[in-house]
C-alpha cells in the first residue's frame, strides 16, 4: 500500500497528515496499528511526526469531518489544538472545503475550526473540565491546586481537562525548569489514570507567559495548543492571569482568549512542510 501523506507544523509540533477520504483506508478500528505508527513516526526510519491526524468523512450531517489524533507511540487521544488548526489548513489546501468555518468530530466532541483573514487558525477547544472524574484524575474532591509526590519531591499543580488532561505547575524560569526529569514522573503519575500532559509555566506578566509541554506519548514539543490553553486558565483560575494572554512556546507564540464563558479560544499559525509518500507493504 501506498500512502499519501503531508507534513505539517504548528509552532514546531510537527504532524503527518492523512487524507482518510480520497484514498482507501481500513474502515474498523484504527486505520494503523500501534506499530505501524511507532514506525512511521520514527524520526531515523520513518515520516517523524509528534502524531499522526487522520482526515475521515464525518459520521453526523451537521459536522463536516472527522478528527483523529494517534501519537507517535501509537496511543490515540482526543484533542490537539496545534494539530486542529494545521486539520483545518489541510482539508483546505486539500480542496476537501472552502469553508472558512469547519465543524470537525473528535472523541472528546465537536470542535470549531475558523480561518482568520490573515491565514491564521482559531480553534474553539470548549470549556475547561475542573471535576476530578471529568480531568480525569483520582481526587477526593475539586480543588484549585493538588500536591503531588514524584520520586523524593512533592510538586503544586494546577489540572483541568479539555478533552484531555493537563496539570500545570509554576516555575520561575522555563529555561531552567526540570521537564525532562520531572515531565515523566507526572505524566504516569497514579493519580492520573490516563496520564497527563505536563506544563511548566513561567510568569511574564499578567497577559503574557512561557511554557514548556511535557506531552503524554510524545515528551517535550516545541508547542503544545491545548497545553497553552491550559495552563492560561489554571493561572486565571489562581488570579494571576487575565482574560487575553500571549504563550510564549519554544517553538513560537499563540494568542490565549478565555472570559469564563463558553470555549477557550486559541489563535495561531498552521504551516505546511511538505507533501509526499511512503510505501506501507510489510518487509519480507
Amino acid at each position: 500500500m501506498n500512502l499519501r501523506f503531508t507534513k505539517m507544523h504548528g509552532l514546531g509540533n510537527d504532524f503527518m497528515v492523512i487524507d482518510g477520504i480520497n484514498q482507501p483506508l481500513p474502515e474498523d478500528g484504527l486505520p494503523f496499528s500501534a506499530g505501524e505508527i511507532r514506525r512511521l513516526g520514527d524520526r531515523h526510519f520513518g515520516v517523524g511526526f509528534d502524531q499522526m491526524l487522520i482526515v475521515q468523512p464525518a459520521q453526523s450531517a451537521d459536522a463536516d469531518f472527522r478528527y483523529r489524533i494517534l501519537n507517535a507511540d501509537g496511543s490515540e487521544v482526543s484533542q490537539c489544538g496545534n494539530g486542529a488548526r494545521c486539520f483545518a489548513r489541510f482539508v483546505r489546501d486539500q480542496g476537501l472545503t472552502d469553508k472558512r468555518e469547519i465543524v470537525v468530530e473528535t472523541a472528546a466532541g465537536r470542535m470549531t475550526l475558523a480561518i482568520t483573514d490573515d491565514e491564521q487558525v482559531t480553534v474553539d477547544m470548549g470549556a475547561p473540565h475542573w471535576a476530578p472524574d471529568t480531568i480525569p484524575m483520582k481526587a477526593d474532591r475539586e480543588q484549585d491546586t493538588y500536591l503531588l509526590v514524584a520520586g523524593s519531591n512533592a510538586h503544586e499543580v494546577g489540572a483541568v481537562g479539555l478533552g484531555n488532561p493537563h496539570c500545570t505547575l509554576l516555575v520561575e524560569n522555563v529555561d531552567s525548569a526540570p521537564v525532562e526529569t520531572v515531565g515523566p514522573l507526572l505524566e504516569s503519575h497514579e493519580q492520573f489514570p490516563e496520564r497527563v500532559n505536563v506544563g511548566f509555566m513561567q510568569i511574564v506578566s499578567r497577559n503574557e507567559i512561557r511554557l514548556r509541554v511535557y506531552e503524554r506519548g510524545a515528551g517535550e514539543t516545541l508547542a503544545c495548543g491545548s497545553g497553552a490553553c491550559a495552563a492560561v486558565v489554571i493561572g486565571q483560575r489562581r488570579g494571576l492571569l487575565d482574560q487575553e494572554v500571549t504563550v510564549h512556546l519554544p517553538g513560537g507564540p499563540l494568542q490565549i482568549h478565555y472570559d469564563g464563558q463558553g470555549g477557550i479560544r486559541m489563535t495561531g499559525p498552521a504551516s505546511h512542510v511538505y507533501d509526499g509518500s511512503i510505501d506501507l507493504t510489510p518487509a519480507d
